[in-house]
């Protein structure tokens, strides 16, 4: 007889939806639970925990060498992050910004980008951060000049000028101010950050403040332009006090007073996920946020493992490479292991399918070091929702999985041809896009419903409370030229599930062709299946027999489970040279556009 898995304790705050159908077999679904009061802005919770906890970490990071090694955490309290946002927010009303004239941040996370934001959050003028590899990845600057045309800043804030002069001096104007953390850029009038945390506040930084409220556009961030250029998300006040709201009870562990969230972060601020999501818990919960320089790459997963070594966090998000590189790593390093599940009560993933091997990997080290496994939170949501929309309701959850709404979230179930898309309406969706009016037409209903693109289906129709399960996007989807409908997101998922650990995503081929094909893109792992040397180039690896045979028997066990000609891979290319930023066929999470590759 087995035995049920037991899992580390964590409370599920929505756990039953109601749900109504209308003649048409549209459906609407909502939380029988409803959202409680949040606060009217941010900057209400920096003011709390400064005067609660003014001796607590907000941020920190570690400190840089000149070999580009890293050192001590230095950090920044909350009495800190207060001071200098009112600082910041002065130097930023003393230059008459707005939201005609916002601020740009183009470069990583840190610690004077994080005040920058304070700053833009206190005086109640917007900032937009911008993906760094549009300045640093692309050559063209193309995306970096469409934000810059987009959003006309009146001042961009770069961290380090030799990095950044180049796309600087390309995308712009002389009315522009720049300030950078270090040096200067040639040519032009450059700011030091020191100099705007210099300033000395004044009564109307505070009064800008007071004069902030749920309707004040807080920030823009991007859209990752996958298959048009990057659309400006408006982000206010209210949108992103409510998803934290929704967040706190759909996750009550991050609302816990006894263990304020402690967070070992990589991910970007320039997408929702990093920026708003856990920045955004870490100061409405009084948390601290350790900036993981690392990534889920070859060239820096190692510092991240350095920083798991001896930051224990409480709760910890990744995106799937991410989870995929320490659940391999925990099996022999013992260190990280016993620091990384001390007391994390929750794994989160977003961004991307997390394969269930790579699932059963975690979980069964988990079961060795600690007799249970700790609850991977996901779920689905966006940009243009804040980003936190619905989320699992029970441990017992599986790749695909997503769960009901959040609170105070309503969606509507839409059928389009053999799928459902589903659609938001809630405090946490974003009221357009900047500067679009026809963007933001087009993404809204006649019902005020954003259309996400996004399909779902029930985990089980016969209990809807289970929740819902990802199915892919409408717009993937595709016919071949037998008429055969084939549902690319279920049949991407299989293929990586199949391929594990070696694939890392794959795109889907056969629009009007007879048969379904896939090309792929591998992990650093497959280099262990050729046995050739490590900087051995990439084509060359690929092209060895015992690869070769290895990616065969993964087509034809594929093809043993297939149903027919839609899930059926007949063919597949594997893919030596990787997605290009400049052509939009990945974003600097590692999300992979398929439309984009199929393109190019």
């Amino acid at each position: 007889m087995s035995v049920a898995p037991r899992y580390r304790p964590l409370a599920f705050g929505v756990t039953e939806a109601e749900l109504r159908h209308t003649a048409d077999g549209t459906g609407y679904l909502k939380a029988k639970v409803p959202l409680q009061p949040w606060p009217q802005r941010m900057t209400d919770r920096l003011l709390h925990w400064a005067q609660v906890a003014p001796d607590r970490s907000f941020m920190a990071r570690r400190t840089k060498n000149t070999d580009g090694t890293t050192g001590d955490w230095v950090h920044l309290s909350y009495a800190q992050a207060l001071d200098a946002a009112r600082c910041i927010g002065q130097a930023l009303l003393d230059r008459g910004l707005s939201a005609e004239r916002p601020v740009l941040i183009v470069s990583e996370n840190d610690l004077e980008h994080a005040q920058i934001a304070l700053g833009c959050l206190y005086a109640g003028i917007p900032w937009a951060p911008a993906s760094p590899a549009y300045s640093l990845v692309s050559q063209d600057f193309d995306k970096l000049r469409h934000l810059v045309n987009t959003l006309t800043p009146g001042l961009v804030y770069a961290a380090d000028a030799p990095r950044y002069e180049r796309a600087l001096l390309a995308t712009l104007g002389e009315d522009v101010e720049i300030v950078t953390g270090s040096g200067s850029v040639p040519g032009r009038a450059t700011t030091s950050f020191a100099a705007l945390r210099a300033t000395a506040p004044t009564p109307a930084v505070d009064a800008a403040m007071q004069a902030t409220g749920p309707d004040t556009i807080v920030k823009f961030l991007f859209t990752s332009g996958s298959t048009k250029l990057p659309k400006a998300v408006i982000n206010t006040q209210r949108m992103w006090c409510a998803n934290q709201q929704q967040m706190a009870q759909s996750m009550p562990v991050l609302a816990d007073p006894d263990t304020p969230p402690v967070l070992v972060d990589w991910l970007p601020w320039n997408h929702t996920f990093g920026g708003n999501h856990n920045v955004g818990l870490t100061l409405m919960h009084g948390g601290t946020l350790y900036i993981d320089d690392g990534k889920p790459t070859p060239a820096l997963i190692g510092e991240t493992l350095r920083n798991l070594r001896e930051i224990a966090p409480t709760v910890y998000f990744n995106v799937p490479t991410g989870f995929e590189a320490i659940a391999n790593a925990m099996k022999t390093d013992t260190v990280l292991r016993d620091t990384l599940l001390s007391r994390v009560r929750m794994f989160f993933y977003a961004g991307a399918a997390l394969a269930q091997p790579v699932w059963d990997t975690l979980h069964a080290v988990q079961e060795q070091a600690i007799g249970e496994r700790i609850v991977m939170g996901t779920g689905l949501g966006m940009t243009e929702s804040g980003p936190f929309g619905i989320f699992i309701t029970r441990p017992e959850v599986k790749s695909g999985d997503l769960g009901l709404p959040a609170p105070g979230l309503e969606l509507k179930l839409v059928p389009s041809g053999d799928k459902v898309e589903v659609r938001y309406r809630g405090p946490n969706i974003t009221p357009g896009y900047w500067r679009s009016p026809e963007a933001t037409a087009e993404s809204f209903d006649e019902e005020g419903f954003f259309c996400t693109g996004d399909a779902v289906t029930w985990i089980d129709p016969a209990q809807p409370d289970l929740g819902l399960r990802f199915d892919g996007r409408i717009a993937e989807d595709f016919k071949l030229a037998t008429g055969t409908f084939v549902s690319v997101g279920p049949l991407r998922a299989k293929i990586i599930a199949a391929g594990a650990p070696f694939v890392q995503d794959a795109v889907i081929t056969g629009l009007n062709e007879k048969e379904v094909g896939a090309m792929l893109f591998t992990t650093p792992a497959v280099r262990t299946l050729a046995g050739l040397p490590a900087d051995a180039p990439l084509a060359d690896v690929l092209a060895h027999p015992a690869v070769l045979a290895h990616f065969q028997q993964v087509v034809n066990d594929l093809a043993a489970q297939s149903t027919g000609s839609a899930n059926r891979v007949a063919r597949c290319i594997l893919l030596a040279e990787p997605p290009s930023i400049d052509k939009g066929e990945v974003t600097d999470k590692g999300s992979i556009n398929q439309r984009a590759v199929l393109k190019h």
